[in-house]
């Protein structure tokens, strides 16, 4: 009997369109809620600290003097935690995911 519903199955997929997307030629389509990476407008920033401090993972580090916001991108685990405590708002999660690269995953910015 499990022969026919797999029978079944193979020949409703043979009529269907595919359920993936080709990627790079189909641009992905972002939700609206969709969790992708920590942005800053660091000109907006008064490096305060609340958002490594309120961090679970503690992937962001302000240094205050230094006026150096840093991020370390394997850490962060997308909570949204940063973005709703900063005060001036100049945290935004964007709705694409990091690009991947070969080099260092600790993002420094300077004001």
């Amino acid at each position: 009997m499990a022969i026919f519903t797999i029978a079944g199955e193979v020949m409703k997929s043979l009529f269907r369109k595919p359920a993936t997307k080709m990627y790079p030629a189909v641009p992905r389509i972002w939700e609206r809620a969709t969790r992708g990476h920590i942005a800053i407008d660091i000109s907006a920033c008064i490096f305060c600290g609340i958002c490594g401090k309120k961090c679970p993972t503690h992937a962001i580090t302000v240094d205050r003097p230094g006026k150096v916001w840093e991020i370390e991108r394997l850490q962060c685990i997308q909570c949204n935690c940063c973005t709703e405590v900063c005060p001036k708002k100049c945290l935004t999660m964007e709705n694409a995911y990091t690009a991947p690269s070969t080099g260092s995953v600790k993002d420094s910015f300077h004001a």
